[in-house]
């Protein structure tokens, strides 16, 4: 438990991350999850409830961490080579392999051109490389990642979860959170994604996946033919492409039914039950909270 004046920010939050895991923490804006990763690292305390990291406190055990912080900061005037050797040396890295390791994190983020330039002359997403390679020197056990994909452009991005999945390959635990939910979808084997504080949702991807069922069909008709205007059990519908389209279910629909009843209505090309994504996922239950905190303070939804 965490408060802030009147603001409870994190809420009876608990919480298990197993040795060699990859985690996505989410959660909407303001949710909680920057104060969270914050008491984890003992940089703030929590006003109630313990925390155990790596079988210590995040203080006790700050060698085996790695932590890129939401907040980004460089000591602009210093090159860059010369900056991760000192960050090297900080986590008790000898001075030779300070050196070593740089040069080869360097290579790795494709920054092997900038050891020579002042951390202030590189781009943001050059930037957020370097900050990303100081958080691994040293080789930790454990990886805890505020925003990690802030400022990269989409090559850097798929690079960036290259190197997170090779780490984690390698036996590292990691625990990233991003407002990214699709790299966080391709990336995890579990979620935790918390709303106002508190936790509403805490599975592997597995689990998630058979928890939130198919509500999602998509149709591709026949050239020159027509899906009918209406359809039972049909909530909504979209277009998808040129010819495509997406039937939205009502939540108590037999994707099945809706199916046989398409194929005998219409001839098509394909027909699919999609599963619902990690995004619309994350839509559903935060919308679903704000849904039912208005029935319940009717005025202060008026107001917010």
């Amino acid at each position: 438990n965490k408060q802030f004046g009147n603001v409870h920010a994190v809420r009876d939050l608990s919480l298990d991350v197993h040795k060699g895991s990859l985690i996505g923490f989410l959660g909407p804006n303001g949710a909680g999850k920057s104060t969270t990763i914050r008491m984890i690292m003992s940089i703030i305390y929590p006003d109630s409830g313990s925390i155990d990291v790596l079988g210590d406190s995040a203080l006790a055990a700050k060698d085996r961490i790695g932590y890129l912080p939401e907040e980004r900061g460089l000591y602009r005037k210093m090159r860059v080579a010369e900056y991760l050797h000192y960050i090297g040396r900080l986590k008790g890295l000898p001075r030779s392999s300070a050196r070593s390791a740089a040069k080869y994190w360097l290579d790795r983020m494709e920054l092997v051109k900038v050891e020579r330039k002042r951390c202030e002359e590189l781009s943001k997403g050059m930037q957020q490389k370097v900050q990303f390679i100081a958080s691994i020197l040293h080789e930790p056990d454990l990886l805890i990642l505020d925003e990690p994909f802030s400022g990269l452009d989409p090559v850097n991005a798929e690079l960036l979860n290259e190197v997170i999945r090779d780490l984690n390959a390698q036996g590292r635990t990691i625990i990233f959170s991003t407002h990214v939910l699709h790299q966080a979808e391709q990336l995890c084997d579990s979620i935790l994604l918390i709303d106002r504080g508190e936790k509403i949702l805490d599975d592997t991807m597995e689990g998630i996946r058979s928890t939130f069922n198919p509500r999602t069909i998509e149709v591709e008709p026949v050239m020159g033919q027509q899906l009918p205007v209406t359809i039972e059990g049909v909530e909504r519908r979209s277009n998808q492409g040129d010819e495509g389209v997406e039937l939205h279910l009502r939540p108590d629909t037999d994707p099945q039914d809706v199916m046989r009843s398409i194929l005998g209505a219409c001839p098509v090309r394909s027909i699919r039950l999609r599963r619902p994504t990690l995004d619309e996922i994350f839509v559903m239950l935060v919308r679903d909270r704000k849904h039912e905190a208005r029935e319940e303070h009717p005025a202060e939804g008026v107001l917010s």
